[in-house]
């Protein structure tokens, strides 16, 4: 019950392989344009070294003005190179942290489709956008990385033409640097690992408090659930303090290694020029390489740990994207206009749930307990895959383990009582493919008439995110419109009028028995106008179906039914 998985498990380093692969060209490009201004500023400090040595010994103007020539080309080199090569690199950065971000959101918005090992939406979403930007860093760290060892090699090879001692510092003392940084890099990767997971716990708990807020205001619980979200947020705080402390060791340490290099190569030329053993045109160029070289070796020094911090992102998205499949798809679809069966289902609080749905039929469940309603909408939406209960459900003659989770949608649309409300219009909305035939009758039988009548754009009237220029009533029948403008062969409501009013509810009632006449309809609800409606009401109780009847003859001879639908 779920897309084909034609995705091979991706472990972070192999998510890292991948988007070097699939950019090796901009990386080519970039490696070579950046290489390029690297070398063209290691070339400054020489060619300034070369004039000083060439204008002392020949004191023409001709030396002099060649010199600066030399330079202008040096420094157009280095603007066009950084310029052109930077873009290449953050182009192919932005598309790749693109295409894992869409990856990732892909898997988190197919629940069925993989076990994702109890993360939450707004871990994901963290994954999906966090995590993507800093796994796609990769591609602009390596030719960075190569450039800038470009510079130290251009600037070791420079120098041992001046004094054979000068380069084998410059060598040594960059091995020695990167060795020390790679030991601290480590420490950087594990603690940015634990920190990202924790953020991401934090904006799980913010995307949850927002959609319950309404409901925790209403029962007084948002104390407590700020309190949750306090804990949590402090944690992230602690480890993001961590982690700032580890880079700024980090930082420090480098800073303090390259600067000692730096200091090295220029008091070890100064002492070769007091014992005449190099030119006062090879000083400048050596002093001058001493200061340029500690930018690239700031760079070269940094690479380690952009590297782990890619690597941690790499293996978070690997939670999502090698998450292995809940169940494996079928190649059936169902028979068009068919019927609806439970058959001895068991889930949650469901003890092997038994009904039948008729082609064309018009049913209601009077659910006793709102968590066995929620639990058999999660069944029916497919949000709880086969191998998560015991049981059947058959759907056109066929068991939705046979059949792809497009199959199920396509033919049954569960539409759930907190659906979501888009930014964007009332059309786009209830109409979000543009293809819907039916769109005036829909906005008509949910009663959204009201609304659209209200505004100068009708249904052009824009809305908010999660429709939040709307009332709760307005965003229950503007779900209900999208609901009945599919116009799907089974249609499943969860509670669609519980925010309006009952003459209201007893319009929409009346309308959605008329427009889905010969489709089959199966409404989970308590409201006594949609009981009404249907064809027969089935009691659910304590997991089970316990009576079923019309809705007149069920308030004529059980009490308990009268209790529980009577408003």
């Amino acid at each position: 019950m779920m897309t084909t998985d034609t995705q091979r498990p991706r472990p972070g380093a192999a998510i890292l392989r991948t988007a070097l692969r699939r950019n090796i060209g901009a990386m080519i490009a970039g490696t070579v344009l950046m290489g390029l201004y690297q070398a063209a500023e290691t070339a400054f400090p020489i060619a300034l070294g070369l004039i000083v040595e060439h204008t002392m010994q020949d004191r023409s103007l001709g030396s002099l003005g060649v010199s600066l020539g030399s330079l202008a080309v040096i420094i157009t080199t280095v603007s066009l190179s950084w310029r052109f090569g930077m873009r290449v690199l953050q182009k192919a950065n932005t598309t790749e942290a693109h295409r894992w971000g869409v990856q990732v959101a892909a898997c988190g918005l197919q629940p069925v489709a993989r076990d994702v090992d109890g993360l939450k939406s707004g871990e994901i979403l963290t994954i999906a956008t966090e995590d993507a930007d800093q796994t796609a860093d990769i591609i602009e760290v390596v030719p960075l990385l190569v450039s800038s060892l470009v510079a130290v090699v251009v600037a070791a090879v420079a120098l041992s033409l001046a004094d054979i001692r000068l380069g084998l510092l410059v060598i040594v003392g960059t091995v020695g640097i990167l060795s020390i940084l790679a030991v601290m890099s480590k420490r950087i990767g594990s603690s940015t690992q634990e920190q990202q997971a924790k953020v991401a716990r934090a904006g799980a708990k913010v995307a949850d408090l927002i959609i319950g807020l309404r409901p925790l205001h209403g029962f007084g619980g948002n104390h407590a659930a700020f309190g949750s979200y306090r804990r949590v947020s402090t944690d992230a705080k602690r480890q993001a303090i961590t982690v700032a402390r580890v880079n700024g060791a980090y930082a420090g340490t480098a800073l303090a290694l390259n600067a000692v290099l730096a200091a090295a190569v220029s008091l070890t030329a100064g002492w070769l020029a007091f014992g005449g053993q190099i030119s006062i045109g090879e000083l400048v160029m050596a002093v001058g390489l001493a200061q340029f070289i500690m930018e690239p070796l700031k760079m070269f020094s940094e690479m380690p740990k952009y590297v782990m911090i890619a690597r941690a992102s790499a293996e978070r998205m690997a939670l999502v994207l090698s998450a292995p499949p809940v169940t494996v798809p079928g190649p059936e679809r169902p028979a068009p206009g068919g019927d609806l069966e439970v058959d001895g289902v068991r889930h949650g609080t469901l003890r092997g749930l038994k009904f039948t749905v008729a082609a064309g039929e018009f049913v209601a469940i009077a659910p006793y307990q709102p968590r066995a309603a929620a639990d058999l909408v999660a069944v029916l939406a497919v949000n709880a895959a086969p191998p998560a209960y015991e049981g059947v459900v058959r759907l056109g003659g066929q068991e939705l383990a046979d059949l792809s989770v497009e199959a199920v949608r396509e033919h049954m649309l569960v539409n759930p009582y907190d659906a979501e409300i888009f930014g964007g219009t009332l059309r786009t909305n209830i109409d979000p493919s543009g293809s819907s035939r039916t769109l005036p009758e829909a906005v008509e039988a949910s009663m959204l008439t009201d609304v659209v009548a209200l505004h100068r754009d009708g249904l052009d009237y824009a809305v908010r995110d999660r429709g939040a220029n709307l009332s709760g009533g307005q965003r229950q029948r503007l779900s209900l419109a999208r609901a009945l403008a599919a116009d799907t062969d089974v249609l499943v409501l969860h509670n669609p009028t519980t925010a309006v009013d009952a003459v209201t509810e007893q319009l929409i009632a009346r309308n959605i028995a008329k427009l889905r006449r010969g489709r089959t309809t199966l409404v989970i609800t308590s409201s006594p106008a949609l009981l009404d409606a249907a064809d027969r009401v089935l009691v659910l109780d304590e997991g089970v179906i316990t009576a079923e009847d019309t809705h007149r003859n069920l308030l004529a001879g059980d009490e308990e039914y009268c209790l529980a639908v009577a408003r």
